[in-house]
């Protein structure tokens, strides 16, 4: 025992209707009209969270999922969206989203991961004097992806699943 308390908390995975419920909140659409697009996200996910926030993404980089001008809100391909192939787990899917960033970005993300689930800037500092790299570019680019979380002076990773294919890269 080391003195400190832990809980374990078991996340289960969204039901439909929550999937629904999201995606409808994150377009600012009726849920009606978000149904056929969370159906989909849904069955490629099997409503695991993490998985669906990167798969939306991904939809929205790729030019799948876009706002419309002239229609005033999103719009997405459904045929497009239930053709595409992706992993069956979200360690897969987080890997191949990771390595479609730059090699410098990708390189800091694998550093950074070495060092555990969160960094204080310090230890950067003192890696990109010693490996005469800039990483904080890098890791500035990666937190606007999503990937890392900046609180403080910390660089911290989004979720364990995103360190672990990091660092696995």
């Amino acid at each position: 025992d080391l003195g400190v308390n832990a809980r374990v908390i078991q996340m289960s995975h969204l039901n439909r209707d929550v999937v629904n419920d999201m995606i409808s909140d994150m377009l600012r659409l009726s849920p009606r009209l978000t149904r056929p697009l969370a159906d989909i996200a849904y069955h490629k996910t099997k409503g695991n969270p993490l998985f669906l926030k990167r798969l939306m993404i991904s939809l929205s980089k790729d030019g799948l999922l876009r706002f419309s001008l002239s229609r005033r809100r999103w719009v997405w391909d459904e045929e497009k969206i239930q053709s595409r192939k992706i992993p069956d787990d979200v360690a897969t899917f987080l890997t191949s989203a990771i390595f479609k960033l730059s090699p410098d970005v990708q390189n800091a993300l694998c550093t950074l991961s070495c060092f555990g689930a969160a960094t204080d800037e310090a230890v950067i500092d003192v890696l990109e004097t010693d490996l005469g790299v800039n990483l904080k570019n890098a890791l500035e680019y990666a937190v606007s992806e999503g990937f890392l979380e900046k609180v403080d002076r910390n660089y911290q990773f989004s979720h364990d699943r995103v360190q672990e294919a990091a660092y696995n890269m």
